[in-house]
């Protein structure tokens, strides 16, 4: 293992890793308010799994800080709170500017490089976010905000999630138009949270590679927030990028069913595990008596080579999902832990090429493409008036 550390943590500084979701921006809203006097993270914070000292030990050279919301937000209360999220990141940015960078683009993440800084990106997380309205979307692309994840725990008027009762067959009519819009403006389409029947319409429909910015394989752990197989080869033909999440509910079967058993008792309850405030709380109660089945770096390893077989390895990619969960695989217990993550992909003979596209590679590609696409589209479509009234009856 220490050959291996060594190895990763050289193979991370010459390719500074790029993770697709992390929720510290919930967290420091709730534990300070977005004062980062109070959570200074430039030292380490207690209570979070992130920080700027433990980001630097990781390698992580690119972060999507999630400006998620919950999903018992709706219409204008969720558009707020997303602004104020949005707020907040900039906020941090610009508080810690010797250290972060605000990237817009593929090329301001390299720049964040060439200066030394972690190149940081925003995505919202939810469809919730823009409200049913294209022009509050465009709103948040011009707010920098580069990817949406088209559901969360609930299902939004026009798409159907994993994790809710299903109600329009995936996606409305409004919901393509979506898609449309977003490949038009240059912002990533991500699936993750969505239902498999929404996966499966949203890529047909996209004109740009789309992202799974927190998602595993289903084949390897049978959860609804995990990516079929059918789609991981869609994907491999779409171009986009499955990044594996290390949320142990998602990648181990054992702590998969623990969940199962878990939301069986908050409804007993009371408690919609949908609502994912209520239920952290909750679940946080139920593990006193019911412990949580431990997952390890090894089930994340077998999600990125279930990925990388189906999906080839222009497709896999890492979005952890820290500060978004309550427990982590061992070893994975904050962003430290990448590089330990590496070095098991270097102790299953991965070489270096395939790590430099898993760690950082993948996903700045999908974003050069993404842009690519949305500058061939602002030449002959212009910015979609449609409405769900209208759509979507």
């Amino acid at each position: 293992m220490p050959d291996s550390l060594a190895r990763a943590h050289a193979l991370l500084a010459e390719h500074p890793l790029m993770d697709g979701h992390n929720d510290l921006p919930w967290e420091v809203r709730v534990q300070a308010g977005y004062d980062f006097e109070r959570l200074d993270i430039a030292k380490r914070v207690a209570s979070t799994v992130t920080d700027l000292p433990r980001l630097r030990a990781g390698g992580v050279g690119g972060q999507f800080w999630s400006v998620f919301v919950p999903s018992s937000l709706q219409g204008d209360a969720a558009v707020t709170a997303t602004l104020e999220q949005i707020d907040g990141v900039h906020h941090m940015i610009r508080s810690y500017a010797a250290e972060l960078a605000l990237a817009r683009t593929a090329a301001d993440i390299d720049v964040a490089r060439s200066q030394g800084r972690i190149a940081s990106l925003l995505g919202a997380e939810g469809g919730h976010s823009i409200g049913c309205s294209l022009a509050t979307l465009r709103g948040l692309h011009v707010l920098g905000v580069r990817y949406l994840t088209l559901t969360h725990n609930d299902n939004v008027p026009w798409a159907d999630s994993a994790t809710d009762v299903p109600a329009v067959g995936g996606l409305t009519a409004f919901g393509r138009e979506v898609v449309r819009e977003l490949n038009r403006i240059g912002m990533m389409v991500d699936l993750s949270h969505v239902a498999a029947s929404t996966m499966r319409q949203a890529i047909e429909v996209s004109a740009a590679p789309v992202i799974f910015s927190h998602s595993s394989a289903r084949a390897v752990c049978d959860s609804p927030r995990n990516v079929p197989d059918d789609v991981l080869e869609t994907l491999r033909d779409n171009g986009g990028v499955c990044m594996v999440t290390f949320v142990p509910d998602f990648v181990s079967p054992a702590t998969a069913e623990w969940r199962v058993q878990a939301v069986a008792a908050a409804a007993e309850r009371g408690v919609d595990a949908k609502d994912w405030v209520a239920f952290h709380r909750f679940a946080t109660e139920y593990r006193r008596e019911h412990p949580k089945p431990e997952a390890t770096i090894a089930d994340v390893v077998a999600h990125l080579e279930h990925v990388r077989e189906v999906a080839g390895i222009d497709h896999v990619g890492i979005g952890g999902d820290y500060d978004g969960t309550d427990t982590y695989p061992v070893g994975l217990e904050d962003v430290s832990g990448y590089p330990r993550l590496v070095a098991a992909l270097v102790e299953r003979r991965w070489s270096d090429a395939d790590l430099a596209q898993l760690v950082r590679g993948n996903t700045i590609r999908v974003m050069r493409d993404v842009e690519a696409v949305a500058r061939d589209l602002q030449e002959t479509r212009r910015p979609s008036l449609r409405t769900i009234a209208e759509l979507d009856g």
